[in-house]
């Protein structure tokens, strides 16, 4: 190929299974070991980059899981791409825009991958290739569903200690306000607090929120359902802290009816769940342009998966600590080299120094903890 197009020769999946350091608990369930897909991609130089669909195992968060995305890249997604030669990654999101509804972490999966495969051929770092400014992101960190404030407290506090720049609380009905109250009043007003109810509540509880109102949290976020912007505006309208919408946002145009409607203040850009890394730029540039800040959510995603995240969130716009924590904080060992780390300022360290996603994977581990792989297409093997 030439030097800016490349073309995809062979994609590998591979399931692996990585326990968790501990289960974290969300309104929607509780997660103990992640099922993850990996997938490597080939093109016709022999180039190969690693990439990650961040699907989860139940459709609780999403309406995708591991398996509907492997059958989808297997069936759908790699028989379009392995026939076509792209001039950049932006083409391989035009491709999968076409006549191709949903299942955007599928898709993303790839897309990204392609991204990756264009900066390691032009030897740029991803954070570079994607308009990254920032050689360093501060950190915040996700604090799942405890069994009693005061284990909320513990924990909170801990996270203080290490340096996290922002500190996210789960919440669900029967664990909010006061939850949230005492860990607000043990770490003090300049804590940089936020809640997360992954779509838990409805408007019928109004009385949750007008408490959390008064809380001084930097924003609430996805209270209500996954696919509704209008009552999310109607809850916007009567309280003074921030609304951050995080599953309703699945492409730039939902953050238009986001503004349109006044849905939320701040948006969660997730990268698998708009597709990748073409829309989640669109969507960075929109809110940019419009005032609104964002940040980079977190999917319990392995080294690989958060070699993008941290690309993506070297950005400029954004601007809040995201769900980037390091390696150390999830897994007792990670599946690539070296691992991520986070430094005593609660910052990461953005690999600019080096082509590609910046961290190489640990084959002999993830080898190790691989449970099913599977390759479509042809070429050399490795």
């Amino acid at each position: 190929m030439t030097e800016n197009g490349f073309k995809i020769e062979r994609i590998t999946l591979r399931e692996i299974r990585l326990p968790l350091r501990e289960p974290f608990r969300i309104s929607s369930g509780v997660t103990s070991e992640r099922r993850i897909l990996l997938l490597q991609l080939r093109d016709a130089d022999g180039v190969v980059v690693w990439s990650e669909c961040v699907a989860g195992e139940h459709p609780n968060y999403h309406p995708e899981t591991i398996d509907t995305a492997w059958l989808v890249i297997r069936e759908y997604i790699a028989p379009r791409l392995l026939i076509a030669a792209f001039l950049g990654p932006e083409a391989v999101h035009a491709e999968l825009a076409h006549d191709f509804r949903g299942h955007n972490m599928a898709k993303a999966a790839v897309e990204m991958g392609a991204w990756a495969l264009v900066a390691e051929r032009r030897g740029v770092a991803l954070a570079r290739l994607l308009g990254g400014e920032r050689d360093c992101i501060p950190v915040g960190v996700s604090l799942g569903i405890q069994e009693s404030p005061s284990a909320l407290v513990a924990k909170a506090t801990d996270a203080r200690g290490r340096g996290y720049r922002r500190i996210k609380l789960k919440i669900q009905p029967g664990a909010d306000v006061d939850y949230v109250a005492a860990v607000r009043a043990a770490l003090g007003p300049d804590a940089v607090l936020t809640v997360d109810a992954n779509s838990a509540y409805t408007l019928g509880e109004l009385e949750v929120f007008q408490r959390l109102d008064g809380l001084g949290l930097l924003f609430i976020e996805q209270p209500l359902a996954w696919d509704d912007l209008v009552r999310h505006a109607e809850l916007q309208r009567r309280m003074r802290t921030p609304l951050c919408l995080d599953e309703s946002i699945t492409g730039p145009d939902r953050v238009e009816d986001m503004i349109t409607l006044g849905s939320g203040r701040v948006v969660n850009i997730k990268p698998g769940r708009v597709g990748g890394f073409t829309a989640s730029k669109a969507i960075h540039d929109l809110c940019r342009a419009r005032g609104i800040p964002v940040w980079c959510g977190g999917m319990l995603e392995s080294g690989v998966g958060r070699a993008y995240n941290v690309a993506l969130a070297s950005l400029p716009n954004f601007v809040i600590p995201g769900d980037v924590s390091p390696s150390a904080r999830y897994w007792a060992r990670d599946v690539v080299l070296p691992e991520w780390t986070m430094d005593e300022q609660g910052m990461v360290r953005v690999p600019v120094d080096r082509p590609g996603i910046g961290v190489r994977p640990d084959l002999d581990f993830i080898d190790a903890i691989t449970v099913r792989a599977e390759t479509v297409g042809s070429g050399r093997a490795g």
